[in-house]
């Protein structure tokens, strides 16, 4: 578990620490409210007690079941692949993916991860900015990958990083 404090000058904290199958419901929550079709809480659940997925949440300072942003990745051997990362409305534009990415790569590789692999949609552009600025580089594409709400298809775009 770690510590951030706000650099802004706010008197929020944001604790980072594993999620925990109590947390379920809040993660489906802001899963939905973030993609199309977003996880259910049975979903999430299984995934937090899965040995293979490294599983982190953000959450303010006195809610130890209510994050404010997660995400989630499989891990094999030494390569990892995010498979969500997803922030609660109020926190998104604060800064809590920039915080809770770089925590989870500290995790990651502790777990003995050399590789982690993503896939985002190339429309997602503040997604594709935080996944540049920590230095994931463009593997490859999957036209059509992505059903959006409305129907139609999206490109999903390989990044890949070395921890």
């Amino acid at each position: 578990m770690s510590v951030l404090r706000w650099p802004w000058g706010s008197s929020e904290e944001l604790v980072t620490q594993r999620l925990q199958p109590a947390c379920a419901a809040v993660l489906a929550h802001i899963h939905a409210a973030s993609f199309a079709h977003g996880w259910d809480e049975e979903a999430m659940a299984a995934m937090i007690l899965d040995d293979m997925i490294q599983s982190d949440g953000l959450f303010a300072s006195g809610q130890p079941v209510a994050p404010v942003a997660f995400v989630l990745s499989r891990c094999v051997l030494d390569e990892a692949e995010i498979l969500t990362i997803a922030v609660s409305d109020r926190w998104r534009g604060r800064r809590a993916s920039l915080r809770l990415l770089q925590h989870h790569l500290q995790c990651l590789a502790a777990r003995g991860v050399r590789t982690v692999h993503l896939e985002v949609e190339e429309g997602n552009a503040p997604a594709l900015h935080l996944y540049d600025r920590f230095g994931f580089i463009r593997t490859g594409e999957r036209k059509g990958y992505y059903a959006r709400a409305d129907g139609s298809r999206a490109t999903a775009v390989l990044m890949s990083r070395e921890l």
